[in-house]
């Protein structure tokens, strides 16, 4: 397999404000790269620090960009990914997931979370799969989640 055959997948994360974003961000990084797609984290500065800190070895942070930069180079055609998985707990992520989906090529996936996932979800008006939990300091609900999503999700093309 080449670089040109490899699948990409972005990975935003906002803010970081809510407990589950971090664990979840490496748990599908993780899951992502055993499933032979490259992951590629765009996220706030905080954001990104707290996954330094999480995988100071980066086993699973092979590559990280500024949430804008990312942005940036997909909406001057750049760069793209077949993938985007958008943490979502307020609307500002539902923003960015609704950015992502006009501007990408990309398969896009809502990842909400938190105390209100369910009416975030409910802002949801553009073309992605949503997946919602009620998960703020317990990842377990997204995590089950995400994991009959990724089941599916990786092997479409």
């Amino acid at each position: 397999m080449t670089e040109n055959d490899t699948r990409h997948a972005l990975v935003l994360l906002g803010c970081p404000q809510v407990p589950v974003q971090t664990s979840m961000a490496l748990y599908l990084v993780h899951n992502l790269a055993q499933r032979g797609i490259r992951p590629v984290i765009a996220g706030t500065p905080a954001a990104r620090k707290l996954m330094e800190v999480a995988d100071p070895g980066r086993h699973y942070l092979e590559e990280m960009t500024d949430i804008d930069a990312a942005i940036d180079e997909i909406t001057e055609k750049r760069r793209d990914f077949d993938l985007c998985f958008v943490f979502i707990h307020n609307d500002s992520g539902v923003a960015y997931a609704g950015t992502m989906a006009y501007i990408s090529e990309a398969r896009v996936y809502a990842l909400i979370f938190g105390e209100h996932a369910e009416d975030l979800a409910g802002e949801i008006e553009f073309p992605c799969e949503v997946v919602a939990a009620k998960a703020t300091h317990n990842p377990m609900p997204l995590k089950r989640r995400l994991d009959e999503v990724m089941q599916w999700a990786v092997l479409r093309r």
